[in-house]
């Protein structure tokens, strides 16, 4: 049966939001930047992005972060951040950030919903995000023996095979770290020289429990027959002859680099030839006066959980006395 009347459908109306201090991503260095920034009274604005939580949303096990004695999942640690962070006076949007105009203050972030925010200082935090083959079973089992972060989860792997995908620097480095912790580490490449640099080759070929396969592409991820597979072997092809074998592993670790999210950002904010926001040597302050950047966005060696939380408290100490020299400014010139 039709209806009798016309139905009007009322849309959200975007609003322009005035914030003194604007936070953009919500990992552990957003929401660490949130929760100093709202305890110090500066009432932030969190602009969660498309990835609430970040990376540690799809990670199970989560061992080395301080104050978990039997460990945490990854998931439930982003909650209680979030939880803390709208606790003391965080303000969380559900949104994504599209366009930003950082030319003059206050800066202007448009947003996916239409709503626009004009914030006095602002803090970067969208973090980076690995690359990954796009190969069967890699996503399936991403967190249940594959990984991309050995110093993340290579202790879960002591004593056992572990395989090492790329050829580049960030795949030596992580054969090396888990050449500590493993029985036997390959290092499975689809050419037949590493890209890395040469002291980290000779580290690589000095150890005696890694082994490296040239020539080879990985083509898929095995996982066990079970409810809730696990990794258990690579599927690989060699690139000259074509010929297909498996290899048994225990755990699968994709090294093949990370991507920040940056592009946000191109032609306003200095960034490293690999797209890593610069910022000064031992702070958080760009080369733009009232813009700070932590965690993983500015960070392409440790790219951790913790070493992310630390620069958001770190951005958030500098955008408190950036916004209060500004006050003190304002105060000084109205007297």
């Amino acid at each position: 049966m039709r209806p009798t009347h016309a139905v009007a459908w009322i849309l959200p109306v975007p609003t322009t939001l005035p914030t003194r201090l604007l936070i953009i991503g919500a990992g552990p260095a957003g929401y660490t930047a949130a929760i100093y920034a709202a305890r110090a009274g500066l009432r932030p604005v969190l602009v969660a992005g498309m990835q609430p939580g970040g990376q540690l949303t799809i990670t199970t096990d989560v061992e080395n972060y301080p104050g978990f004695a039997k460990g945490i999942m990854g998931p439930e640690l982003m909650e209680q951040m979030r939880a803390q962070a709208e606790h003391v006076g965080t303000e969380l949007k559900y949104d994504i950030v599209t366009r930003v105009d950082l030319s003059r203050r206050p800066f202007r972030a448009e947003c996916d919903s239409g709503d626009v925010y004009l914030a006095e200082a602002l803090i970067v935090a969208t973090g980076a995000q690995a690359r990954w083959l796009g190969i069967p079973g890699e996503q399936e089992l991403s967190g249940f023996g594959v990984s991309a972060c050995a110093t993340c989860d290579g202790f879960f792997f002591r004593g056992k095979e572990v395989a090492v995908i790329g050829g580049g620097n960030s795949a030596v480095e992580e054969a090396l770290y888990l050449a500590n912790l493993a029985k036997h580490v390959t290092l499975v490449h689809r050419r037949d020289t590493l890209r890395a640099e040469r002291i980290l080759q000779q580290r690589l070929f000095a150890r005696e429990n890694i082994t490296v396969l040239w020539d080879m592409a990985t083509e898929a991820m095995i996982g066990t027959e079970a409810a809730r597979p696990v990794a258990r072997a690579l599927a690989l092809r060699h690139m000259k002859t074509g010929e297909r074998r498996e290899l048994p592993v225990d755990g699968i670790f994709v090294a093949i680099g990370h991507d920040p999210a940056t592009s946000l950002f191109r032609g306003q904010l200095d960034m490293d030839q690999s797209g890593y926001l610069v910022v000064e040597p031992g702070g958080t302050r760009t080369n733009v006066t009232g813009v700070f950047a932590a965690g993983d966005v500015a960070d392409k060696i440790y790219r951790q959980a913790v070493t992310a939380a630390g620069t958001g408290c770190m951005a958030a100490l500098d955008a408190e006395e950036f916004l209060a020299e500004q006050e003190h400014a304002q105060e000084k010139a109205a007297a």
